[in-house]
């Protein structure tokens, strides 16, 4: 369905690069009249490597975050979050080749370049939605029949109507089993044996089936039936029972096969997070190597027993690891878990609770700092974990998962995630399972960094911490 943006992708590809070089040369020629320091006219000026750094610079960090999904391309909204996310670590990594080649390259011009391609790049995202827009009012947009009135295609009418309204009309939906009580966003315009008539009488360029499965005989007689018609035909594979994030359909043979417990972060995402994941934890672990070996000789000393604290972790796909925390409970504490743990509301274990007695007095601080965390920057750079992500759960807790929380499991754990910014531990372990996977089922790079810098006033603040 996205295929029709293909073009649009291209261009505004191509746009970019090309926008992006023409600021930087802009920008070079205003400096000498632009505040800042003064500079005289061929003072500071780029060297030809960087205008080729910048041209394949931006156009690969925008390939690999994201920016040039063809989904995004008519959705103004969503072209601005990808943008702007991959836009700063663009920058930052143009600073930083700029610190280590062209150092004599004026500060102010980069300042100035940056901010006025970024303003460029937006207008040229703006100018894209308002021509797709333009050309689907003077007839340009696709009408859409969606076959089955089922919350598969209540939820992609709503989908089309919203984010695509430009590119695709919704005429509305044929069935022949109405759901009673469920509003539909687009009127009942006929039964199954009308379509052919509907598509023939309003020009319809595309039917969408999104029947359910008990309902596969009459997909098979239908798609039969549309096969001499001249329009477009998609279905929605009705996937309720078998719902896992990220599945993947491809050709085996002449088979079609489909992935259930395929990666969510694919490709280019995949690519972009471990390369985010390796700078942040490899600073950090260079820049804070004193307070980490401060801290462990601190827990040596205040009880006993060793100064890390090693446990076996469920990530990824299911596959376990061990995990490194700086102990903050004394040695054995394990032995004691059923004494301490606690129900709630519905009956179920709670395993983290306030006022433990197994934590030891430096332990409780460090866990309302967050600082017994610090040696998961192994585990990341490692690539065992991400920096962002659900956390890495107990394997006798993931042995009780329902079919829908190991949806969790299909993203690397992270350090911190959704549900440690939105409350930490004051939530309800089944609270927590719900935010990883709003997390999995959200992902973007920009939710990354989102979470990252709202991890900072969390930890600062100490709430939800214990």
């Amino acid at each position: 369905m996205y295929a029709r943006y293909r073009n649009y992708k291209m261009i505004l590809m191509l746009l970019d690069v090309l926008a992006t070089v023409a600021v930087l040369a802009v920008m070079e020629h205003l400096r000498p009249y632009l505040p800042g320091r003064v500079v005289y006219v061929g003072e500071g000026l780029p060297h030809p490597v960087v205008y080729v750094m910048v041209a394949v610079l931006w156009h690969a960090v925008f390939g690999f975050t994201g920016v040039y999904e063809s989904r995004t391309i008519p959705s103004l909204r969503l072209q601005f979050q990808r943008m702007t996310a991959a836009y700063v670590l663009t920058v930052l990594i143009f600073t930083g080749f700029l610190f280590f080649t062209f150092r004599e390259l004026s500060r102010m011009l980069v300042i100035y370049f940056a901010a006025a391609n970024y303003l460029v790049l937006l207008m040229i995202r703006y100018a894209m939605t308002v021509l797709i827009m333009v050309k689907g009012k003077m007839g340009g947009a696709s009408h859409v029949v969606l076959v089955g009135a089922t919350e598969n295609g209540r939820y992609l009418a709503r989908t089309l109507m919203e984010d695509h309204g430009a590119t695709f009309k919704v005429v509305g939906f044929v069935d022949d089993q109405v759901p009673l009580g469920n509003p539909l966003p687009a009127p009942i315009i006929g039964t199954l044996k009308d379509l052919p008539g509907i598509i023939e009488q309003q020009t319809i360029d595309m039917v969408v089936i999104a029947l359910p499965e008990n309902r596969s005989a009459e997909v098979d007689a239908l798609i039969v039936k549309l096969d001499s018609l001249p329009v477009r035909v998609y279905v929605v594979p009705d996937m309720g029972k078998l719902a896992y994030a990220g599945a993947e359909m491809e050709t085996v043979g002449a088979l079609l096969v489909i992935g259930l417990r395929e990666s969510v972060i694919k490709r280019h995402r995949r690519v972009a997070k471990r390369i985010l994941d390796l700078v942040v934890s490899s600073v950090a672990l260079a820049l804070l190597w004193p307070v980490t070996l401060a801290i462990w000789i601190a827990v040596r000393l205040d009880s006993p027993g060793p100064g890390l604290y090693v446990a076996r972790r469920v990530g990824e796909n299911g596959n376990t690891f061990d995990m490194y925390k700086f102990r903050t409970m004394v040695a054995g504490a394990e032995r004691f878990q059923d004494e301490v743990a606690e129900k709630d509301e519905q009956g179920r274990q709670v395993f983290k609770v306030k006022a433990d007695p197994r934590v030891t007095t430096l332990g409780r601080w460090l866990r309302k700092t967050s600082l017994d965390e610090l040696p998961q920057l192994f585990n990341v750079f490692k690539g065992q974990m991400s920096l962002v992500g659900p956390r890495p759960e107990q394997p006798f807790i993931a042995e009780t998962y329902d079919h829908w929380q190991r949806e969790r499991l299909s993203v690397p754990p992270g350090i911190t995630g959704w549900w440690q910014i939105s409350g930490r531990s004051d939530l309800p372990m089944h609270l927590n399972t719900q935010y990883d996977i709003h997390y999995v089922r959200n992902y973007s790079t920009l939710l990354d960094i989102k979470i990252l810098l709202r991890t900072i006033g969390v930890v600062l603040r100490g709430r939800g911490a214990y």
